[in-house]
């Protein structure tokens, strides 16, 4: 039975995308850049690279707050600070949230029966404002965030880490639920916890990375939960 349940937070339970899309034409207005859509989409891809790249500890977090902006910048011809655009970019995302449909009201239902947390990969200061302002903190026991901890997801290292601060922890009795693969699956699978792929589009496992469930939204969780 389960009893412990790691929950990412991005794309998981708060809307990344519509977020990510807010702060980066906030941002870019600031610095007097057009954020057409082709723009805004070149950045999604450039920024899921970098991160990528950070979960398989190819860059640092400072590297990927400002080469993303430089790697951008370079594309499409900007000039600017891509150090200055990155720190008003994080100021932006840390401001306000947006739920994915269903998440808010699947959280506090399932904090009636299981032990809840968070796992991010995000900056920290980022994810304390985000959380603060979706009011999620009563929900949650604990908060690990990659930043604080000193490892990333999917690191075994980032997970021994969340498992040494929670009383009467057993990862036999533990899943992380979350919408990527090369982060929370991988991890939790490093971790030795179920695992539970958030997986709204219906894509196909890849990488040799294969979930032990599938959900496509939050709000399945606590259905698929009572089969196990």
């Amino acid at each position: 039975m389960i009893e412990f349940l790691f929950l990412d937070l991005d794309d998981t339970i708060l809307d990344f995308q519509m977020a990510e899309r807010t702060a980066i034409i906030k941002t870019f207005a600031a610095f007097g850049i057009d954020p057409t859509e082709e723009v805004l989409e070149l950045y999604h891809h450039i920024n899921l690279r970098y991160w990528q790249m950070l979960e398989r500890g190819e860059k640092t977090r400072e590297q990927v707050m400002v080469q993303r902006f430089e790697t951008l910048f370079e594309q499409v011809g900007i000039q600017g600070d891509p150090e200055k655009c990155g720190r008003l970019y994080k100021e932006n995302l840390g401001i306000g949230h947006f739920f994915l449909p269903g998440a808010e009201e699947a959280v506090k239902s399932l904090h009636k029966k299981y032990r809840l947390f968070i796992a991010s990969n995000g900056t920290a200061s980022v994810q304390a404002g985000r959380l603060e302002s979706a009011g999620l903190y009563p929900w949650f026991e604990q908060v690990f965030i990659s930043e604080e901890l000193g490892y990333n997801k999917p690191a075994k290292e980032f997970f021994d880490g969340c498992f040494a601060q929670i009383p009467g922890f057993d990862p036999a009795k533990a899943m992380i639920v979350g919408d990527s693969l090369t982060s929370d699956i991988l991890g939790g699978l490093n971790a030795g916890m179920l695992t539970c792929w958030v997986n709204p589009k219906g894509k196909q496992p890849k990488n040799g990375i294969t979930p032990h469930y599938q959900i496509q939204a939050l709000h399945q969780l606590e259905a698929l939960l009572e089969t196990i």
